[in-house]
């Protein structure tokens, strides 16, 4: 099998008439995507309204683009969807179960609709750990489990490429966490897995590399720590009884410093090999740190950042 990219999206963009007016929006605006292996999980991240669902639907052929370029295993997706769709699983929209039948007698029949083997529903009962309860009614399973049903209806046809949109929505903690179990163990098989989230913190956890867009435009894309090391990387926390005092002293010496969530820390902007500056120039006016430590910023952190304002939209 040739080594072609997996996803490539080139300077899409793609407008929508406004209701009742002859302008136009753009849900997605100049956006670049690449996957370019497989195994890799590969968040695409932004809040709610950012243009990620659209940018799917481009990428499934559901809509088509304004301008730009949409490829999957280098067929363009505008004239040659056909002749890759066998390797690509989607869940945009949870498919349609019936509430009587079990699951597995739910994934039969998608399965004969697509005219594949009973092996390839147990491989996906299989995969998302459902095999124990397969022949429970699907009334009867809990959100986290008809999530992981729709997931296996997605890996049905055993795709190379699975793409999964807003897969943890509702869930609880417990859910989510199997999910992220669940989306690791796929890639882990060798599948590229595209998945779309406004849950930074919780997909952070999951993701080799990310791309993060907000109002339909780019913000960062690259491998996770990348992306995070773009936004600082990590930050500097001191401890300190006199922090005002503190602040007072290190702005004097051209660092800039934020309040921490405590009354007696402050965050320090400063490169984390240097913190011994920090303890300098404040042992020099008398004041000694009760504690510094250096933590890694999260992506939640690192959007926040990157975006400025526009953030305030991520919940």
């Amino acid at each position: 099998m040739p080594n072609t990219t997996i996803v490539e999206v080139q300077n899409l963009r793609k407008e929508y008439k406004k209701l009742l007016s002859s302008n136009r929006i753009a849900a997605v605006d100049g956006l670049d995507l690449t996957i370019g292996q497989p195994g890799i999980v590969h968040g695409f991240l932004g809040p709610n309204g950012s243009g990620k669902t659209t940018t799917i639907r481009c990428l499934l052929g559901l809509v088509r683009p304004t301008t730009g370029n949409v490829r999957l295993f280098g067929a363009d997706v505008q004239t040659s969807f056909h002749e890759v769709a066998p390797r690509v699983g989607a869940l945009v929209e949870n498919p349609k179960m019936f509430p009587k039948f079990s699951g597995r007698k739910n994934l039969d029949l998608l399965a004969q609709i697509g005219g594949l083997p009973a092996t390839s529903v147990d491989r996906a009962l299989t995969i998302v750990g459902l095999a124990g309860r397969q022949d429970d009614k699907f009334e009867t399973y809990s959100l986290g489990m008809k999530q992981r049903l729709a997931i296996a209806s997605a890996l049905l046809k055993d795709p190379d490429l699975l793409i999964l949109d807003e897969p943890a929505n509702g869930l609880d903690p417990a859910g989510i966490a199997e999910m992220r179990v669940l989306i690791r163990g796929i890639a882990d098989q060798g599948k590229a897995v595209l998945v779309s989230s406004h849950q930074l913190a919780e997909i952070e956890q999951v993701c080799d590399e990310v791309t993060i867009i907000d109002r339909g435009r780019l913000v960062q894309t690259g491998s996770t720590g990348a992306v995070r090391d773009s936004a600082g990387g990590a930050q500097v926390i001191v401890t300190i009884d006199d922090r005002y005092g503190a602040a007072e002293v290190l702005a004097a010496a051209g660092l800039q410093v934020h309040w921490g969530d405590q009354a007696d820390e402050m965050i320090v902007e400063i490169d984390p090999s240097l913190t011994g500056e920090v303890t300098r120039v404040l042992a020099q006016s008398g004041r000694f740190v009760l504690g510094l430590r250096v933590e890694r910023i999260t992506l939640e952190s690192a959007f926040l950042t990157l975006t400025g304002p526009t953030a305030g939209e991520l919940t």
